[in-house]
């Protein structure tokens, strides 16, 4: 969990080879529009301040957060991208469904990894409220699509 005194959101990565060359997928879940588009575009500067060229960026949208397994699946799958991110906004109602969901997404973008020997990013907040979502994307503690992308690029040169 992200706290004031761990925000890794400060940290870009170092010592990167070939980020010009790199094809990075984001898929964007639509539900809880105002948290992601902010994690996508945290996403996307740390990709071009790390010299990935904008081009090089393919974004796919999905109607929540449950559908992004499937849709990292469809990017993974082609032989022309090398890495996705995956960004939603799963915010705690007051049924379980919050659970179902979480772990449904968790596991399903970790296959989706495994299944393609492809570095695949959990850029998804779940939260209590919307308040601790914007506290993510861009508040005080940083933006993690920014981390996610710092993950993929890490991996990307592992």
């Amino acid at each position: 969990m992200a706290t004031s005194n761990k925000n890794l959101s400060s940290g870009k990565p170092t010592n990167l080879t070939n980020s010009e060359t790199f094809r990075i997928g984001i898929v964007v879940s639509e539900w809880n529009e105002e948290v992601t588009e902010a994690l996508y575009s945290g996403a996307v500067s740390t990709l071009l301040q790390a010299g990935v060229i904008k081009d090089n960026i393919e974004r796919k949208d999905v109607p929540g957060s449950f559908e992004l397994p499937l849709g990292a699946q469809w990017l993974a799958s082609r032989t022309d991208i090398d890495a996705v991110i995956c960004i939603g906004c799963i915010i705690q109602g007051e049924t379980k469904h919050f659970d179902f969901i979480c772990e449904a997404c968790a596991h399903g973008i970790t296959e989706v990894g495994l299944k393609f020997n492809k570095p695949v990013a959990f850029g998804v907040l779940t939260t209590d409220n919307m308040k601790q979502a914007m506290d993510r994307a861009g508040g005080k503690f940083g933006n993690k699509g920014d981390e996610a992308a710092s993950t993929i690029l890490k991996m990307l040169n592992f």
